[in-house]
């Protein structure tokens, strides 16, 4: 099972155990169509830094907004990709993603996509195999996660993407470009886990320190892209950590269809499983 849920575990995020699977083509992640919608109150061009920290803001403000995501994860040699897709509410802190697990050596579907619901301190997943049975959900505690779910999901979760460049620091403009036929701002830095969990707004807060405790390293490079309304439209972080060697990883957030409504319905408590889970 690629999408493991971890146990809290002492120490640094590279004692945390990620699963990844065999060596894949690694595709690349592309843009949707452009939206009209932006921030209110872009911040100056000649501040990159505030602009970056902004963005977390601007997306509350606008609202909504549909998602893909990619993750990337090298180690050995070995690449293996985990897409999703989905929606995401900002102001009530909330997402659904189908998350779609890499095909086999032969290229088939080894595993059934997996229903990923986000909420604060919460992740509940839909189809997660490893003895789970195929109608419950399980329900993962992110604030009791060494990685505060940056990656346990195989998807950063597109609010605490965001939250995270509110620790961003040595930020550099590199230029212009688009992203889904519209024009961004290409910016390029570091950001501090534990400066963003400091930073960030109560319902991703708790699983950020836990990435500040779990993960080797604070600093996680980036690269943003803003439009000219400090609207965030896709954003890279570069995660890396050791277990049993190091582990890379590239997570990809890409936004788009801004405003769009999202609807997400939390599972009864009865259809929670409660037995063990396998690794």
């Amino acid at each position: 099972m690629v999408v493991h849920q971890h146990r809290r575990r002492r120490g640094r995020a590279g004692r945390a155990a990620v699963a990844v699977g065999l060596a894949l083509t690694v595709a690349a992640l592309s843009g949707c169509g452009g939206d009209a919608v932006a921030g209110d109150d872009a911040r100056p061009a000649d501040d990159p830094a505030a602009t970056v920290r902004g963005a977390a803001d601007v997306l509350l403000r606008t609202g909504s907004a549909q998602t893909r995501t990619a993750m990337e994860m090298a180690t050995g040699g070995t690449r293996v990709t985990i897409r999703g897709e989905g929606g995401v509410d900002f102001k009530n802190r909330m997402g659904q993603l189908l998350v779609m697990l890499p095909d086999d050596a032969k290229g088939k579907a080894e595993h059934r996509p997996i229903t990923e619901l986000l909420v604060p301190g919460a992740l509940y997943m839909k189809n997660r195999g490893a003895g789970v049975p195929d109608d419950k959900w399980v329900r993962v505690d992110t604030t009791a996660l060494a990685d505060g779910n940056l990656v346990t999901g195989g998807v950063t979760d597109p609010m605490a993407a965001a939250e995270l460049l509110r620790g961003a620091q040595e930020v550099t403009y590199v230029g212009e470009t688009e992203v889904g036929g519209t024009k961004v701002r290409h910016y390029r830095g570091t950001t501090d886990i534990a400066r963003a969990a400091a930073l960030a707004s109560p319902a991703v807060k708790g699983a950020l320190e836990a990435a500040a405790k779990g993960f080797s390293k604070d600093a996680v490079p980036f690269d943003a892209y803003l439009d000219s309304g400090g609207l965030l439209r896709k954003v890279r972080h570069r995660f890396s950590y050791v277990n049993n060697g190091v582990i890379d990883v590239s997570s990809t957030t890409l936004l788009y269809g801004f405003g769009t409504p999202v609807t997400v319905v939390l599972p009864a408590e009865g259809d929670i499983y409660a037995g063990k889970i396998a690794d």
